[in-house]
């Protein structure tokens, strides 16, 4: 019954100026959804596109029409962009795969005195003038495409250049969310990885998930790929005719679990020895999820390769076709996780903190929990699935519609404004200490364990995803929630005030806390409603705003838990 209610496409809302995000990068193929799943197909895609493109180490002084009239001598040139890492470097996309074999035929092998080379073969190349000379009076015609977020400090003043705080919320999405050549970049990387493991296992494939495909990713985020063998063939052939089958000799391994970490263990070795420019690799194989972390220098990615970790490409699958229902959701998320950054709720280093997949499975209740939804919840979507979409994963039910045709729209015409305001409060009075998250049921249910934070995975159910996180850190959560609420709610911060006028909205809300500025020597006070260096905030705009009027009709923001 409840899936009834899911029938048709839901449209964006709350969008009131354009928007480029929601066209491009991960929302490209969606007119495809009639005839496939949108979210492997773009993957599938992007792969191709990579396997045609090639990756160039150019001198710092380099003519672009002197470079693409050079390399057109191979083939048909789609697409080339530059960008800064180590070096000036070239992302070359040819029109036909073959052009590819015919550059590398012309590409030499580096003759290095007192050294020797690794003799391995790749789609990263050096480009080397035969006479330096010729090209020296030649300007650069290159322009360098940013490939990492701006620092928080210039998006707070673009941010408060704004005319609304929904304008902020798209705004920062669109400054932070991943570019086209930044995904066409992550793409190929993944693709030159896959090369090398292909040494070993011909029919292999290396896939993307997480932040890289699912929608929600930020420049400068890391590459997250899993060695996908799946696909070899041979494994549910049937046996010929006849009196004879032929089957493979093997290695038998205790468990699957063995296997993985026997081939990543291979695979980690070849990326240390072989790889051109995988520089820090780390073997982690006795992790939950074996890896292989490492630093691939030429495109600044920090690096994880697992192997088989199918139900993570579903739960990247998942969160792309929530974003792709509504605009808000994108929106959203962009902005509770760069606000929890700027205040260190968040960490790139493993801790007792909250991650970025937990702040996106709470934004998402969150939208779930909204009268009427704005989004539905999973047993909705898996009400919605069709034949093709029945999926169980190592005894685990991952099914859901992936026609997004099938889903209804929603009548919930909510501002981001007001979804904002209303995020903050709702978690803010959340009673985390008895109940749990669950986007599967879209409402509460009593927490199974004594863990402070209790976010039930999507798909593998008896798992908490925030089993990491301590009491400390969700009270810190729990206390910033509390005070953006109120500051939202102060006159003056939902509209700006003039050229040159303070940080409001959200660019206030992303200055840094009073804890971070604070110097490491001085002992920490007690966090207040506010801090001092909000209380100056408002008081300013209180002084440059005329004719302020109190009285304006807005609830007051109760800090009792309940």
């Amino acid at each position: 019954m409840a899936a009834s209610l899911w029938m048709c496409r839901l449209r964006p809302r709350g969008l009131k100026g354009p928007l480029k995000s929601i066209d491009n990068l991960c929302f490209k193929s969606q007119s495809t959804t009639a005839e496939g799943n949108p979210f492997y197909v773009l993957q599938e895609e992007r792969l191709e596109q990579a396997e045609r493109s090639v990756l160039i180490n150019c001198p710092p002084k380099i003519n672009e029409k002197k470079l693409l009239k050079h390399l057109s001598s191979h083939g048909e040139i789609n697409t080339c962009f530059f960008y800064e890492s180590f070096g000036t470097y070239a992302v070359v996309e040819f029109s036909k795969k073959e052009s590819i074999a015919s550059l590398q035929e012309g590409t030499i092998i580096p003759s290095i005195q007192h050294e020797a080379t690794v003799p391995f073969k790749s789609r990263l190349v050096s480009l080397k003038l035969n006479n330096p000379g010729d090209l020296s009076s030649v300007p650069s015609s290159i322009q360098c495409l940013r490939q990492s977020a701006i620092p928080i400090n210039e998006l707070v003043q673009r941010l408060s250049g704004a005319d609304t705080i929904d304008q902020q919320l798209y705004k920062l999405t669109e400054t932070y969310q991943l570019t086209e050549d930044n995904v066409r970049l992550r793409f190929l990387v993944c693709s030159l990885l896959k090369d090398i493991a292909a040494a070993y296992f011909p029919e292999c494939t290396v896939k993307l998930f997480g932040s890289s495909v699912n929608g929600f990713g930020k420049l400068g985020c890391d590459l997250d790929m899993f060695l996908d063998l799946d696909g070899i063939s041979g494994r549910k052939s049937k046996k010929t005719a006849g009196p004879f089958t032929l089957e493979y000799q093997m290695k038998r391994v205790s468990s699957e679990r063995a296997a993985t970490q026997k081939i990543l263990s291979v695979i980690g070795e070849c990326i240390d020895q072989f790889g051109p420019g995988c520089v820090g690799v780390q073997k982690i194989l006795n992790a939950r999820c074996p890896l292989v972390r490492f630093a691939h220098q030429p495109s600044g990615f920090q690096c994880d390769l697992t192997a088989n970790n199918r139900i993570a490409i579903k739960s990247s699958e998942l969160l792309y076709l929530y974003g792709s229902l509504d605009a808000r959701v994108r929106a959203l998320v962009f902005t509770v996780r760069c606000w929890a950054r700027a205040h260190a709720i968040t960490s790139s280093i493993p801790g007792a903190w909250i991650t970025n997949f937990s702040l996106t499975m709470m934004v998402i209740f969150f939208l779930q929990k909204r009268d009427p939804p704005i989004i539905p919840t999973l047993d909705q979507l898996k009400g919605l699935a069709g034949p093709t979409d029945k999926q169980l994963i190592e005894g685990h039910d991952c099914t859901f519609v992936s026609n997004i045709n099938r889903i209804n729209t929603t009548e919930n015409t909510e501002t981001l404004e007001q979804l904002l305001k209303e995020f903050f409060e709702f978690y803010g009075n959340f009673s985390f200490s008895k109940m749990s998250i669950n986007i599967r049921k879209g409402k509460e249910q009593s927490k199974p364990d004594v863990s402070p934070l209790h976010i039930q995975n999507p798909f593998e159910q008896p798992l908490n995803v925030s089993k990491n996180v301590n009491q400390t850190q969700l009270e810190r959560f729990v206390s910033l929630a509390r005070d953006s609420a109120w500051i939202l709610q102060q006159d003056g911060m939902s509209h700006p005030l003039g050229a040159g006028a303070q940080p409001w909205g959200l660019a206030a809300l992303l200055l840094p806390s009073a804890s971070q500025t604070g110097g490491k020597g001085k002992k920490r006070r007690k966090r207040e409603p506010a801090s001092e260096r909000i209380k100056s905030l408002l008081e300013s705009l209180k002084n440059n705003k005329p004719n302020s009027a109190n009285g304006n009709g807005k609830r007051n923001f109760s800090t009792q838990s309940h």
